[in-house]
């Protein structure tokens, strides 16, 4: 029952070769029990429909404005965040500058 089985590859020819089963003893039988092993009738679910989807010509308008509108949306407050960056950088670069020549004047004893 534990032992290992080692797959069978089919060679080249088509030919598979069958695994060799270790010999066991067939003596031994199932426990009996005393009850029905048939299978219980199965009744078929009513089927449910679902109802389709149906766009009207004015709905359909509605849905290709209301995506346009999403995209626009999203595009401004990504274009709103780079600014936003874009002027962060600017803003430092601008204070480094301010004070590198700050440093250079304290340096030189003005």
């Amino acid at each position: 029952m534990l032992r290992p089985r080692i797959p069978v590859n089919p060679l080249p020819t088509g030919i598979v070769t069958p695994l060799v089963q270790p010999t066991t003893p067939t003596d031994i039988e199932p426990a009996a029990c005393h009850h029905d092993h048939t299978p219980a009738p199965v009744t078929a679910a009513p089927r449910v429909q679902v109802p389709a989807v149906r766009l009207t010509p004015a709905g359909l308008v509605t849905l290709v404005a209301g995506g346009a509108g999403l995209v626009l949306i999203v595009g401004t407050v990504l274009v709103s965040m780079l600014l936003a960056v874009a002027l962060t950088g600017v803003s430092i670069a601008v204070v480094a500058v301010v004070l590198r020549l700050l440093v250079r004047d304290m340096q030189k004893g003005r």
